[in-house]
């Protein structure tokens, strides 16, 4: 803690606030200025810090990591800054004794929703691990007006409201309009060849990209990573046309600009949408990286270093424009030839691939990204030619040239681009490192193999345990001491409590109070009750068929009939509960969410079953909610069809939390299944290699059929699901003869999973058993946290070092 921060400082600074800026004594003050007093305490400590630290490594003159993503999913951010701080305590001591709630002064901040799931928690887990371990890693990403939807359900379908974030969330950016670059567009390439090669970009649309500053605070130390969100404007306004009454015109070519920034993710099933996301891309990138040469240029005299002294890592294809970009800069703007500029970028860029699945490979439409981004084309062209007449070379096959080209059938291949250019290539998890090298990028993996290399995920386990857990969180220092917050291996030693029934069922107590906070929750959003006795079986993330949530609801509703027909069955209680979101042009995704919903409908309101079984979609799933929601859980939910989820982090933060995983062996599940043993996991279903054994040999759903339980299934949803019918969904498992149903193969899993879920309910009877199970996980969870990945990303890949000794 800072050792000058104490309650009665705090108090006495928030005071100073509230008279300075808001005209208020604290008596007088709302919980918006509370808010907002708060916040501005915290800045100028992380401003302060971020000096020193930025200072100790210009001194050093360190290697510096620039993280490039589409997306940054921080949550809420001041509990966790206060935390980190050392000052969680006597903060809310202070705010205590001046009359107000720290809890509701923490409920006003929104969720900085810049992010859609999975890939920007992790990311925002990564800036928070570097921080906290003291490397100088920073990020880079859009400042989006509109972050990932809020979602509200209406008679069971998902509808997209904004989300108004920068209303509360904008305290925690700080502009830095001195340092706005500009990001050219469209236009005409022209090459005049005198003396020398010149390239002049002509008849472009400029918009300017104003940096706003985020802090990231590391944990008990002074280290500040920073996340710089840009922001589109337009440079210019025709005030002529204006003042001439032409109002649409005046301002159509600055709304055109802005909305680069106003939405992450927007819809891409249509053209408009494709070349906003391009436009969003290449925004992105050429701002961060006019950005890092800049940085760079203000240490040091020379370019010629910045391989030395910088690694760019792109996160996921969408920043892959990076790589062009950077030959543009070298080649246009510092003269470099062709090889030296090449050399520099090759030495400079790091890629990491989150998908296993080739249709989810990002390609642009060449005719598009021609249009939108000419020199940059023009550039992706000469990759393109030189590395595929290097393939040739190599290799003497044009059938692996085709293969391995960044530019095929009017196509331009985004991860081939990355995998041509990066010095690194790295897989999420074992399971799919594997997959990329062996099935996805198969040619490259064969002629670079050195280039491969794997990092399973992390996450951060002070936010998803000591802050979201924190009764969790102190009985683990009780049994233990202190240490794991920073080394959280040391969690291994919960170990020797196994055996100990006072250690297993203080856990047990522990978990029943965060049921019951959960189940307030519900009540009070949901209006249900639940049964806070009965099994929380929880699966949270992004909704996507390949997650496979339609396999939880078909076995769900199969309970639900089932107990229908036998009210005195031998059933323990179970409540489902379920967050998720679909991209609002899934329709098949929604459709799912409706299922879900009306499932729980017709489950909810029959009360002869209403202590045994309960469903409960919670809308508007985001990184708030799941603090609540993950330490109740008790089986944790990670169902995909093996081969297709490159890692998962829910699953290390449900584990951390002492909930069991019940999954198949996909993504990072294996390694889960490898810390905590066979015994201590609930695992089912098809493996990788039979998933791909029945696709080569043909996979027809209909086979299935004759399974009573399937059929029933079927014909359930064809004739309604609290008065709704789903043949749409039936239809797409069971309606296609030549293998284009199913196409996630819930029906060749669904009895595996039935099984399984009767082993949950008869281990989970077994109390004692259930709450060592529990504590295993939770003695396992270290080698998943995100401390673990970022040391092997700046050994393995940066080769960067801590920046000790900051004063």
């Amino acid at each position: 803690m800072e050792a000058s921060m104490n309650k009665e400082v705090i108090k006495r600074r928030i005071c100073t606030k509230l008279n300075h800026h808001f005209g208020v004594p604290p008596e007088n003050a709302t919980l918006e200025q509370f808010y907002r007093a708060s916040v501005m305490i915290v800045q100028e400590m992380l401003i302060e810090r971020r000096r020193k630290f930025v200072s100790a490594q210009r001194e050093k003159e360190a290697k510096s990591v620039y993280y490039l993503c589409m997306e940054f999913l921080i949550g809420r951010s001041l509990r966790n800054n206060l935390f980190n701080l050392g000052i969680l305590e006597p903060f809310e001591d202070a705010i205590k004794e001046l009359n107000h709630s720290f809890s509701a002064i923490f409920d006003l901040e929104p969720d900085s929703g810049l992010g859609n799931g999975g890939l920007g928690r992790l990311a925002a887990c990564f800036l928070d691990a570097a921080a906290s371990l003291g490397y100088p890693v920073d990020g880079y990403s859009i400042r989006y007006e509109f972050g990932i939807f809020r979602q509200k359900i209406i008679d069971g379908w998902q509808t997209e409201l904004p989300d108004l974030w920068l209303h509360g969330g904008e305290v925690w950016l700080t502009p830095r309009a001195d340092e706005a670059v500009t990001v050219k567009f469209d236009g005409q390439v022209m090459e005049n060849w005198g003396d020398e090669h010149h390239i002049e970009h002509i008849n472009y649309k400029s918009v300017l990209a104003i940096p706003y500053d985020m802090m990231i605070s590391g944990y008990d130390n002074t280290s500040v990573s920073l996340l710089r969100l840009w922001s589109a404007t337009n440079l210019n306004f025709d005030i002529k046309l204006f003042n001439q009454g032409n109002y649409m015109d005046a301002v159509e070519q600055k709304a055109m600009a802005e909305v680069i920034s106003n939405v992450l993710y927007p819809s891409d099933n249509h053209m408009e949408g494709k070349s906003l996301r391009l436009r969003q891309q290449y925004f992105l990138v050429s701002a961060s990286i006019q950005d890092i040469i800049r940085k760079h240029l203000s240490y040091y005299e020379t370019i010629d270093n910045l391989s030395d002294k910088v690694a760019i890592h792109i996160n996921e294809t969408h920043p892959a424009l990076a790589i062009p970009e950077l030959m543009r800069i070298l080649l246009d703007e510092w003269n470099y030839g062709w090889e030296d500029a090449w050399t520099t970028v090759t030495k400079t860029f790091a890629y990491t691939n989150h998908t296993v699945m080739s249709e989810a490979l990002e390609v642009w439409p060449e005719e598009i990204f021609k249009r939108i981004l000419p020199r940059i084309y023009q550039l992706v062209q000469e990759i393109n030619n030189r590395f595929c007449h290097k393939i040739y070379e190599m290799c003497n096959d044009s059938m692996r040239v085709s293969q391995m080209a960044i530019i095929n059938c009017g196509q331009i291949h985004m991860a081939n681009l990355c995998i041509c250019a990066c010095f690194s290539v790295n897989g999420v998890s074992k399971i799919h490192s594997n997959i990329i090298k062996t099935s996805l990028f198969r040619n490259f993996s064969e002629l670079f193999p050195s280039k491969f290399i794997n990092i399973t995920n992390g996450f951060s386990n002070r936010r998803w345990l000591c802050q979201s857990n924190p009764n969790l969180c102190g009985y683990i220092a009780e049994l233990i001491g202190p240490g794991f917050e920073t080394n959280p291996k040391e969690m291994q030693s919960l170990l020797k409590y196994a055996d100990n029934q006072d250690v297993l069922m203080k856990l047990a107590e522990i978990k029943k109070y965060n049921k019951l906070r959960l189940a307030d929750y519900i009540k009070e959003t949901n209006q249900i009750i639940v049964n806070p006795d009965s099994i929380f079986d929880v699966q949270i993330k992004r909704l996507h068929e390949y997650k496979r949530q339609l396999l939880n609801a078909l076995h769900i509703l199969l309970l639900y009939d089932k107990l229908k027909e036998n009210p005195n069955m031998d059933f323990y209680p179970r409540t489902f509960i379920f967050g998720a979101k679909a991209a609002p042009g899934y329709h098949m995704a929604k459709q799912i969410i409706r299922l879900i919903c009306s499932i729980a409908n017709e489950i909810n309101k029959d009360k002869s079953i209403s202590d045994k079984l309960k469903v409960v979609f919670l809308e508007d799933y985001r990184v708030s909610l799941a603090e609540l929601i993950i330490p109740a859980a008790e089986i944790s939910e990670q169902i995909s069809l093996a081969g297709t989820e490159a890692s998962g982090t829910g699953n290390m933060k449900l584990m951390i939390n002492g909930a069991i995983t019940l999954g198949t062996m996909d993504g990072a599940n294996v390694e889960i299944s490898e810390a905590v043993g066979e015994d201590n996991i609930l695992i089912f279903g098809l493996r990788t290699n039979e998933v791909e054994d029945l696709k080569k040999n043909g996979y027809y759903p209909s086979n299935y059929y004759n399974d009573p339980n399937i059929s029933r299934l079927m014909e359930r949803l064809k004739s309604g699901v609290d008065g709704v019918s789903f043949q749409d969904i039936a239809n797409s498992l069971i309606g296609g003869q030549y293998g284009n149903s199913d196409p996630y193969m819930v029906l060749a899993d669904f009895e595996a999973y039935r099984k399984i879920q009767e082993e949950a309910a008869s281990r989970y009877r077994d109390k004692i058993r259930w709450n060592k199970m529990s504590l295993v996980n939770i003695a396992a969870s270290g080698r998943f946290s995100a401390d673990r990945a970022i040391e092997e990303y700046s050994d393995w890949i940066w080769k960067i070092n801590k920046i000790k000794d900051v004063k």
